[in-house]
């Protein structure tokens, strides 16, 4: 079954079309990719789902449920939660408040009783806490810099800090936009890993933008391919990397054994 559906979506910036009658759908319990050139939609695509835009035409269906209409904290309540191609985070506070900051999309006390920081706010903070610590960040072995502000990490530990703070959203699917942009190869590894535990051990869709396209090969389970805001090609990664109008959209020609050397550099320099 599909846990997100993507059904003919349209979005334009007056005479910019950024989507045309966008159509897929994510598998659930998969690693599902969106891949495309530059300037193929791919951003614009997860910010529909996430409501920060509104699509001109189309409907976007979670767990079988209509999204028009619903606004962002209220999708991410429902399990949607994502990454951001630009890191996302207050760089001012540590590690630790700004995993928190994840989790009070959840939280049921009132404005008051917050403020005050007594009873059932005190108990759900501190439910909160232990939820985080015990596991979400030793999950992503990120307990060395718990207290650390943000701002003096490495980009690599910022990426690995936002996935944790979505993470504690407790999602149903997770939407990583570039989350290994800028990376090294070990963090590359790193995060490859860290992905593939979410999907098995945690029971969380992954829907994912990346241009990595090794990593993209070996870790999706399913592939939609964007360009020029239309869906071009859909399916496996075996079948996708062969498809001529993908070979086209990123090469302009149809020489295989050239794409297949851009998506497996490793492979082919072994």
């Amino acid at each position: 079954m599909s846990i997100l559906e993507i059904s003919q979506l349209s979005l334009s910036f007056g005479g910019v079309h950024a989507l045309q009658d966008v159509s897929f759908q994510v598998p659930r319990d998969t690693i599902t990719t969106v891949i495309g050139p530059n300037g193929a939609g791919k951003t614009s695509l997860f910010n529909c789902i996430s409501g920060f835009y509104k699509p001109q035409e189309g409907e976007i269906r979670y767990q079988g449920q209509p999204l028009k209409g619903v606004k962002p904290p209220k999708r991410a309540a429902m399990g949607l939660a994502r990454t951001f191609q630009n890191i996302a985070l207050f760089r001012g506070m540590t590690v630790l408040d700004n995993i928190k900051l994840g989790a009070h999309v959840h939280m049921k006390t009132g404005l008051l009783s917050s403020l005050a920081y007594f009873g059932r706010a005190r108990r759900e903070e501190m439910e909160i806490r232990e939820e985080v610590e015990r596991r979400i960040i030793d999950f992503l072995e990120i307990d060395h810099i718990r207290r650390h502000p943000v701002a003096s990490l490495p980009y690599g530990l910022q990426k690995r800090v936002e996935l944790a703070r979505a993470l504690a959203m407790r999602p149903k699917v997770l939407m990583l936009d570039e989350p290994v942009a800028g990376m090294n190869r070990e963090e590359k590894e790193d995060m490859a890993r860290f992905i593939l535990d979410i999907r098995e051990e945690w029971d969380i869709t992954v829907l994912m933008v990346e241009h990595d396209m090794g990593m993209v090969m070996d870790i999706s389970d399913h592939i939609a391919v964007l360009n020029f805001g239309q869906v071009i090609a859909e399916g496996e990664p075996e079948d996708v990397q062969q498809n001529p109008e993908v070979i086209k959209a990123y090469l302009g020609n149809s020489d295989i054994d050239s794409l297949r050397k851009r998506l497996n550099p490793d492979r082919e320099a072994a």
